[in-house]
């Protein structure tokens, strides 16, 4: 296990390494509870729902291969006692056999794509018949979603170590630096017109940021590559600059000039998971360190001024330990996502259009009680993991 970004935390704040450590501790009791062993998959989602009696109880809901994969692609860093107590007995290796043996009837691009960086990270045999699958799905000339390209990416530059994946590694990454509009540091929502309509092609998501940043870093560090680094860190440097000042990663942007478009919902799992490991791997890639935004983003899973009463006392913990969840996220409640798409259609013609009104009618103090597996997965990857250049 690697503990370097533990102990690199202990160092600049014994708090925030306790609440690391808290949440960490949380993952591995939560994660068995969404498992589906007849099934051998996670479930997509487990929400808190009313019982009967009117007791809270959490409730089991689908069931998402994506979320498999990335659990498996987290929990590969504990040790192998530990992963079979996630996967019904097996090892993340021998359970990302199973996702792999499934490869031929996965039709969405970005399932494949995980599966197979899972394969490459777990030394998987059949590793050539996962990214042959993803050849398939990923069609040269289409249009692809920006997050599903960077995993993509990540996937080929894992397994260029063992596998000659070169001439697609060279044009994943040439679609992902291409997509960028103009000079702006930030990516879209999609890699080329036709995914997204008109009116909101320029606003991307906070996921649209951080798996590109971390594709281009983890690509770097398979191979000397400035020009992703620098790509890498004109995105990280972006977003972390636009951080709200409890710690808040924002959801929406406009890609072409790399402001917000609209903050909330602010997400458990950017705060503790997905912003850590995008940024954590820039630095070890030869990147910015950007730390301070790291630390600032973990501290609001405690600190969270949206749940603040008059006296700044929290009305409501987003850590549940008492159900094996972190809930998902804190938003403003407004019907049919109406903030959003008033500033979406807004900012199209007017940029930095903020429509500050709605900030008054429409406050974000409701909390969305479900967890998903992939918050889990990727906070096992993004506190346990590392890479080495």
């Amino acid at each position: 296990m690697n503990t370097t970004r533990l102990g690199a935390l202990a160092h600049e704040d014994q708090s925030l390494h306790a609440l690391a450590e808290r949440l960490l501790a949380l993952a591995e009791a939560g994660l068995p509870a969404m498992y589906l062993p007849d099934a051998e998959t996670f479930v997509f989602t487990r929400a808190g729902v009313a019982s009967p009696e009117g007791t809270p109880v959490l409730e089991q809901r689908g069931t998402s291969t994506r979320y498999a994969a990335i659990t498996a692609l987290g929990a590969r860093f504990l040790p192998e006692e530990r992963q079979r107590a996630l996967f019904g007995g097996r090892t993340a290796e021998e359970f990302t056999g199973v996702l792999v043996e499934r490869l031929p009837g996965v039709v969405n691009l970005g399932d494949a794509a995980l599966i197979a960086w899972a394969a490459a990270e777990t030394g998987h045999p059949k590793l050539s018949d996962a990214l042959g699958r993803v050849a398939v799905l990923d069609v040269p000339g289409r249009p692809q979603y920006t997050v599903e390209a960077a995993w993509v990416l990540s996937a080929l530059a894992a397994a260029r170590a063992v596998v000659d994946v070169e001439e697609r590694l060279a044009a994943a990454r040439g679609r992902l630096l291409a997509a960028r509009v103009g000079d702006s540091p930030l990516f879209p929502h999609a890699t080329e017109p036709g995914l997204v309509p008109g009116y909101r092609s320029h606003v991307a998501c906070f996921a649209d940021q951080t798996y590109p940043l971390q594709a281009l870093a983890r690509l770097h560090a398979s191979g000397d590559d400035p020009e992703a680094l620098a790509a890498a860190d004109a995105c990280a440097a972006r977003i972390c600059e636009l951080q709200g000042d409890g710690g808040q990663w924002w959801w929406h942007y406009d890609a072409r000039e790399g402001g917000v478009v609209e903050g909330y919902p602010v997400y458990s799992v950017h705060q503790h998971a997905m912003a850590p490991t995008a940024l954590f791997d820039l630095a070890e890639a030869g990147g910015t360190d950007f730390g301070p935004a790291i630390r600032r983003g973990l501290r609001w899973m405690t600190d969270v001024p949206e749940l603040a009463d008059p006296t700044g006392n929290p009305r409501e913990s987003m850590i549940r330990e008492d159900f094996g969840v972190t809930w998902r996220k804190v938003y403003r409640g407004d019907p049919k996502k109406a903030v959003r798409a008033a500033r979406g259609l807004t900012t199209r013609v007017a940029p930095h259009a903020r429509l500050a009104p709605l900030d008054r009618i429409f406050r974000p103090g409701a909390v969305d009680r479900e967890c998903r597996p992939y918050e889990f997965g990727w906070m096992l990857f993004a506190w346990l993991g590392g890479i080495q250049r």
